[in-house]
């Protein structure tokens, strides 16, 4: 194929990929009702999670927080915003599919099979930081911040685009942080990284690792900081695994 011909192929993939992200993002924005739900659903007490931390550490009080909306356009541009997510989200495996289509044809067999796992992979992780971002960074981030007061004559109100902004961005930031294996295993198949070297600063990578949890849950509590912290230093020991066994 001639390099114009690579390029008609990538437009054709470019668009099919931003029509089924159109698509999928204008029907989830017709849910509105089941969207919504879904996203307010870590502020309401029956949450899976409160429900599980009540089994566990005993009864959680509710957290009375009024939201509130003060711009003209924001819920329209809200709702438009959530359902492009949600729309991304959905699609992300066809959109994984059509890049590896395009890429596929100019790698041998062995790169192929290499991007296969590595695309499914990364896929996998960006899911799970995704998930866990939901169902307990959030929630925990949610009712310490929510629930803080400097004095009790300041009311707390949140607003609308403070609440849907802080779950995107926490989910998004997971998801990239839970790419680290996926990264390192890359990394040792390039040659650049071993085993040894992550073992030898693990020290180094836990102090990192808190800092990261700190600035990713801006909440001043320990216990939060610690749910954040273990799942990334766990990530970091599969890494090292991970790394090692490419190494052979």
């Amino acid at each position: 194929m001639t390099f114009w011909d690579h390029l008609e192929a990538l437009r054709g993939s470019l668009l099919r990929m931003g029509a089924v992200l159109l698509v999928f993002s204008i029907a989830a924005f017709c849910c509105k009702d089941l969207l919504f739900q879904i996203v307010f659903a870590p502020q309401q007490a029956d949450f899976a999670t409160y429900q599980l931390l009540s089994r566990l550490v005993g009864p959680i009080p509710e957290l009375q927080v009024s939201m509130i909306n003060t711009e003209l356009t924001q819920q329209f541009l809200t709702h438009m915003k959530v359902a492009l997510g949600a729309g991304l989200l959905l699609t992300s495996p066809y959109l994984i599919f059509e890049i590896f289509a395009f890429i596929t044809p100019a790698l041998h067999r062995k790169e192929r099979r290499t991007l296969a796992v590595v695309s499914a992979g990364g896929y996998v992780m960006f899911m799970l930081g995704v998930a866990l971002s939901y169902f307990l960074i959030f929630p925990l981030t949610y009712r310490f911040l929510g629930g803080y007061q400097v004095s009790e004559s300041v009311a707390n109100m949140i607003s609308l685009n403070s609440y849907v902004s802080t779950l995107l961005v926490l989910c998004l930031i997971m998801g990239i942080v839970f790419e680290l294996p996926v990264v390192s295993g890359l990394l040792a198949k390039m040659g650049l990284l071993k085993a040894s070297f992550m073992a030898k600063y693990r020290r180094h990578a836990v102090v990192l690792i808190l800092i990261v949890a700190a600035i990713i849950t801006p909440t001043a509590d320990a216990i939060t900081l610690l749910v954040v912290s273990m799942p990334i230093y766990l990530l970091y020991e599969l890494s090292i695994l991970i790394v090692r066994r490419m190494q052979g």
